[in-house]
């Protein structure tokens, strides 16, 4: 008896972008900080923290200021004589957690929102982290009397929704940074 081997021609084109893992950038807003954790407010860099904010305006309040010091902190930047440009995607996140609320210990803990020396927060954060918390609320930093959250799980977070596309434009010189949502109109000019 004779077997019939079957022979196939090798596919002219390869498609590896099939086996390629889904980049989903609206997800990517929950876990990117938790898949690359840096020195904040909550955390020494040891762990990812997410935070977001009540209003865009405080969460653009919030993001220039990093952006203008992390920015500035390069040589190259701070003798750009051209605007650098920084484009950043706002999302609305559904935060399914009951959050420890320091809002009313701000008052008799300034070190809560000192606006540069986050050793008080690290401590707090890393403490309540290892407690199995899953975040805080407490108010902004950047923009007096409104709230913020810091999630320690991305498990807490879901239903990412994009909200809107934000441009940031630092001048340099003067440390200035206007924001467009529309492109050409200035929505907030933020002077440090």
């Amino acid at each position: 008896m004779a077997v019939k081997q079957s022979y196939q021609e090798p596919a002219i084109i390869q498609r590896p972008f099939e086996d390629a893992a889904r980049y989903d950038a609206v997800a990517a807003a929950i876990q990117w900080p938790f898949e690359h954790p840096c020195s904040s407010r909550y955390s020494t860099g040891t762990y990812g923290v997410w935070y977001g904010a009540e209003s865009i305006e405080t969460s653009v309040r919030e993001t220039v200021y990093h952006f203008r010091r992390n920015t500035l902190a390069s040589q190259v930047a701070a003798l750009s004589e051209k605007p650098i440009i920084q484009e950043r995607r706002v999302h609305i996140v559904r935060c399914n957690a009951l959050l420890v609320d320091l809002r009313a210990r701000t008052r008799s803990e300034p070190r809560l929102l000192d606006s540069l020396d986050y050793s008080y927060c690290q401590a707090v954060g890393a403490e309540l982290r290892d407690a199995g918390l899953p975040g805080v609320l407490t108010y902004s930093a950047r923009h007096a009397r409104s709230q913020v959250i810091a999630v320690f799980s991305p498990t807490v977070l879901a239903d990412p929704r994009t909200v809107c596309y934000l441009t940031y434009k630092l001048f340099a010189a003067s440390g200035k940074v206007v924001v467009e949502r529309t492109p050409g109109k200035t929505e907030w000019e933020l002077k440090p």
